[in-house]
């Protein structure tokens, strides 16, 4: 059993005191950043926000508390131990500095808004936070997500992927249906809907994250036209009842591999399929499996260590 951070009993609760909040960090590289995430939440139990510096190349991944989380030696071994495992897998987890520090409201949320500047994907979309006044172009959707201890931004090359064959995928007036496996901040999701993809349906694992993701979709108005699910990929039917015009599966590629017939079998026939959350090194491999079942590839992009694919089944016109 991992060892959940616990908020201090015995810390004051003083105005002065409600001005700070404690952040426990990891600094490690973009590769081993979805890796590091899953670490540091299974070891507080809270959701896990993170930034990259394009400078320095460098991931800081972070658990956000509201008062001093118990920094026991237990924990201190549990994320070595857990950094030491990461590293064996193959991935670069570079510095992998473990840091406590006191951080003021004031200056967390400053700390947002540098890592945090508008989005626009084309024409079609922009993704802003709530304080930026970006002027939006004619016809553009605007997706708002205001600052949590943990959301989504649609920054990692991922993310903008999938949001890119969003709307590049769009055909108005068509009805079109869209699946997001692993909707984390429901950024895809609120996105779709802004775009006019119907009906939408988000699927999480984790149900703080869904949380999260409910309340960005009401923020945005679009919480009537997404349905999310609790859901493990792992044990969803493999018979599906509803075949999805767009399917972005946004998944580590272990997942992607091992349960490519569930992802499929929810695939409509003149479908496109998106891919991401795969490593360069691994694509290939994620490229060949898919291509071994019907699939094929349309268009693919690298940015940095990651990798990401769309594709069609074998034999449909391009459109």
């Amino acid at each position: 059993m991992s060892p959940v951070a616990k908020f201090s009993s015995t810390a004051a609760r003083s105005t002065s005191r409600k001005r700070l909040l404690w952040r426990l960090s990891v600094l490690t590289r973009p590769a081993a950043e979805e890796a590091v995430i899953e670490l540091l939440g299974n070891a507080s139990g809270l959701p896990v926000s993170s930034s990259t510096n394009l400078e320095t190349q460098e991931t800081t991944a972070s658990v956000w508390f509201e008062e001093r989380p118990a920094w026991s030696g237990r924990l201190q071994e549990f994320l070595l131990d857990g950094l030491a495992q990461i590293k064996k897998c193959g991935l670069n987890p570079g510095p992998a500095e473990i840091s406590l520090a006191k951080v003021p409201r004031e200056q967390w949320a400053e700390s947002w808004k540098r890592h945090f500047p508008p989005l626009e994907i084309g024409s079609e979309l922009l993704i802003r936070p709530s304080w930026n006044r970006r002027r939006v172009r004619k016809g553009q959707r605007v997706v708002v997500l205001n600052p949590g201890l943990s959301f989504g931004t649609g920054q990692h090359p991922t993310t903008r992927f999938c949001l890119q064959q969003l709307a590049a995928r769009r055909r108005r007036p068509r009805a079109q249906s869209f699946l997001d496996l692993g909707t984390g901040s429901g950024i895809l999701a609120i996105a779709a809907g802004k775009l006019g993809y119907a009906p939408i349906e988000a699927i999480e694992f984790d149900p703080e994250a869904l949380s999260i993701a409910r309340a960005n979709a009401r923020r945005n108005r679009v919480s009537g036209r997404i349905r999310f699910l609790e859901r493990d990929v792992t044990k969803l039917p493999r018979l599906a009842e509803r075949k999805f015009d767009v399917i972005c599966a946004n998944l580590i590629s272990s997942l992607l591999e091992s349960e490519m017939g569930r992802i499929l079998a929810r695939l409509a026939a003149n479908g496109r399929l998106v891919l991401a959350g795969i490593l360069q090194k691994e694509f290939p491999a994620i490229q060949k499996a898919y291509e071994t079942a019907g699939m094929k590839l349309l268009a693919s992009r690298t940015q940095g260590e990651w990798e990401s694919g769309s594709f069609v089944w074998r034999g449909n016109p391009l459109r």
